[in-house]
């Protein structure tokens, strides 16, 4: 993925699972990586090893909820790499599942707010500085959940779906720019999520067979290709990675 080398990528939720796995790419692939997550050690931690390995990494603390703290993740990006070209915006919860009439509309409204407004937060905050440089990539990490409601995942399911019309919205308004909005529906990914949604025991999602969720890395090298010149045409729409295609286009199978 020679598209990434020297480029500067700022991914949210990167403490662990999906966002770690792609910190761990774009590293390899020439990046330098700024980590956000709410809390610091994991990402500091993971900091050290890409900086270990050669690679060029920081790391900040991170509430996407808080508009205030995503655009001092955007600020310190562009101070410490000079640019900001590519943002994932990864950040979710799945918590607390259970039924909309036993839920805590505090708690409930917290899980909204980091799985919606806080896509719109890094959309709001990155995408003035890419439009001025005139070139950039958003890869918002979606879900079937979006497009299929799901019992006991009333926040998880309506905040998915209005991440993705913010995804059309956010490209429709950026095109002619040189930058692109792309949402990335990875399937059942091998995540902590996982455990939470298995000891539910609510829905179909909870049944499944550990081994029919994906790797994380698999999704960490999705979002990485989503970046590159080969997924140009990819703007202003979910694409799944249960797809063969898409896997085959990734490099993920033959």
């Amino acid at each position: 993925m020679q598209d990434l080398a020297g480029k500067a990528v700022l991914i949210t939720g990167a403490s662990r699972g999906i966002g770690a796995a792609a910190a761990r790419v774009f590293a390899e692939a020439g990046s330098s990586v700024l980590l956000a997550a709410r809390t610091g050690k994991e990402i500091e931690e993971l900091a050290g090893e890409i900086r270990a390995g050669g690679g060029k990494a920081e790391a900040v603390t991170c509430d996407v909820s808080s508009y205030a703290q995503v655009e001092a993740a955007v600020n310190r990006c562009r101070d410490a790499f000079a640019s900001i070209d590519f943002l994932v915006n990864n950040a979710g919860v799945i918590d607390p599942i259970g039924p909309l009439i036993e839920s805590d509309p505090q708690e409930w409204g917290k899980a909204t707010d980091i799985n919606y407004k806080g896509v719109y937060n890094g959309l709001r905050a990155a995408l003035p500085h890419m439009k001025a440089q005139g070139s950039g990539v958003v890869v918002n990490i979606s879900s079937g959940a979006a497009h299929n409601a799901l019992e006991g995942w009333s926040h998880y399911c309506s905040a998915k779906a209005a991440a993705y019309m913010l995804t059309r919205a956010a490209d429709l308004e950026m095109k002619g720019t040189g930058v692109r909005v792309v949402g990335l529906s990875p399937g059942t990914v091998a995540t902590y999520m996982q455990k939470a949604i298995k000891a539910s025991g609510i829905n179909p999602v909870s049944q499944l067979d550990p081994s029919v969720h994906i790797d994380p890395s698999w999704v960490g090298r999705a979002i990485a290709w989503l970046c590159t010149g080969d997924a140009q045409e990819f703007a202003g729409v979910d694409v799944s990675l249960r797809e063969e295609d898409i896997r085959r286009r990734v490099g993920l199978i033959d």
